[in-house]
């Protein structure tokens, strides 16, 4: 059965036996260097103490005064009452805005993990913030139970990945956030908090959703589902005909997404459905092969748009690519070992589709573009700063390369999705401030007022979450 490699190694390939024409525009390009020009990882210099810190892509940086690791509750809540200054948790460093990074004290949540306790009748867990994704999904499985979606990359922490309202795909599913039904937190006076949404209702509403503003979160009590297999599919189309079929096709499936890839015409649909027999077991993803496939194709031909597209046309034919069964976290997230930055919006079903085709449109502006463009469906729900509003969102994300020009994602790729009433994902690259998402977000001023009730010294702002809150700066 092809692949996506075999698909688009051929591409390449054929590529390659092009190499000829025209020989001076090609030879130009191929000495072009990619990087941004005037870089995009911050230089350190030589911070007091020498502590750095930095997110999964690099773009983000920190000097923090400590980086502390709590092995336990009272030790947090001591750590948090005592500090002097600025604190911000941090968990994998998967968020590519400014969230996590403070000169004062950033708390590493990764220690408090784990399954603590599960029922396996009434199907709910209780399971510490700082495990991982993939960890617990493996922890569920070992009980019978899992996650009943996740995203596209399960290396975040469950607070990292809560607190920014991460999501999967499926046009009746919502974001992984929706699962909570109790969490206790440390809040920035050191108190420790258990809330449920009878105990402490307007907290809970606000919490499922904190960007970490209202303290660290140290275990959330989850609703799940029994273990469940998956049948993966994935085929290769003519985007148009993607975009024509996007709509039934999110109906039909549990979860389904698509690709668009750049200056080829075609993209790639990713489905799962349930499935009830033995699962036969995935092979290892072949998704880094693909996307070296296309960076290559974008390094030697990238000058020419045309040559480009027809090259991808002659290689890249509509058909199925994969069709796998596996235990359902181990097909629903991929390992992302090329580091890229991203934006990402979620936008209201009706205006969905038309803003994908107006991004593309831009994106192809740009020559260098060659990363694809993830399309997903999500499910609204009711936490205060949920970004998922409507009854159902489309959702739309767009990379660069973690060392290439990503600038275009915010002054040319935002403003389509802005002007389509898309709210930003709370970890990926934006430029909205307090005025702007007032007007997205019915209770951000809520939200607002309640972490100012918790933390009435700002202890656990920077200034991001200030851009964010309309409020005084703290580093």
């Amino acid at each position: 059965m092809a692949t996506r490699r075999t698909v688009l190694k051929a591409a390449a390939a054929g590529a390659a036996l092009a190499a000829a024409y025209p020989v001076g525009s090609h030879l130009l390009w191929s000495t072009k260097s990619f990087e941004a020009p005037d870089g995009v990882l911050p230089d350190p210099g030589n911070p007091p103490g020498g502590r750095i810190w930095r997110n999964w892509s690099g773009v983000q940086l920190a000097t923090p005064r400590e980086i502390a690791s709590p092995a336990g509750e009272d030790e947090l809540a001591g750590l948090i009452r005592n500090a002097n200054g600025p604190v911000r948790p941090v968990g994998s460093g998967h968020s590519f805005t400014a969230l996590a990074p403070t000169d004062g004290l950033m708390i590493d949540v990764g220690r408090l993990s784990g399954l603590l306790s599960h029922d396996r009748q009434a199907r709910t867990v209780t399971i510490g913030a700082g495990t991982r994704l993939e960890q617990a999904s493996r922890l569920l499985d070992d009980v019978g139970l899992a996650l009943p979606n996740l995203p596209d990359i399960a290396v975040q922490t469950l607070a990292g990945s809560f607190s920014t309202a991460t999501h999967g795909t499926g046009r009746d599913l919502p974001a992984l956030h929706d699962s909570i039904i109790g969490f206790r937190l440390i809040t920035p006076k050191g108190e420790i908090l258990d809330v449920t949404a009878d105990s402490h209702p307007e907290l809970f509403a606000a919490g499922k959703v904190s960007l970490g503003a209202l303290g660290v979160m140290t275990r959330y009590t989850l609703r799940v589902t029994d273990s469940f297999a998956l049948r993966r599919r994935v085929w290769v189309d003519r985007v148009d005909d993607l975009l024509e079929q996007a709509e039934t096709l999110s109906r039909a499936h549990r979860n389904f997404e698509f690709y668009c890839l750049p200056h080829t015409g075609f993209g790639a649909a990713i489905a799962h459905d349930i499935f009830d027999g033995e699962p036969e077991g995935r092979p290892p993803s072949e998704d880094e092969d693909a996307l070296a496939s296309l960076r290559q194709l974008r390094d030697m031909f990238g000058w020419s748009p045309r040559l480009r597209r027809w090259i991808a046309g002659t290689q890249l034919q509509p058909g199925m690519v994969e069709d796998y069964t596996d235990i359902s976290w181990r097909l629903l997230a991929t390992s992302r070992v090329t580091k890229f930055n991203e934006t990402e919006y979620h936008l209201p079903h009706e205006n969905g589709l038309t803003a994908v085709r107006e991004v593309l449109a831009r994106l192809e502006r740009h020559k260098d573009a060659f990363f694809p463009m993830e399309v997903r469906f999500v499910r609204g729900d009711v936490a205060w700063l949920s970004p998922f509003q409507s009854a159902s969102d489309i959702s739309i994300a767009v990379h660069a390369a973690n060392t290439e020009d990503y600038r275009y994602l915010l002054s040319e790729i935002g403003p389509i999705f802005r002007r389509h009433g898309g709210r930003p994902h709370w970890g990926k690259l934006h430029d909205m401030n307090w005025g702007e998402l007032s007007a997205l977000y019915p209770r951000l001023g809520d939200f607002n007022a309640l972490r100012r009730e918790l933390d009435p010294e700002g202890k656990f702002m920077n200034p991001h979450l200030a851009t964010l809150f309309g409020e005084e700066a703290h580093v």
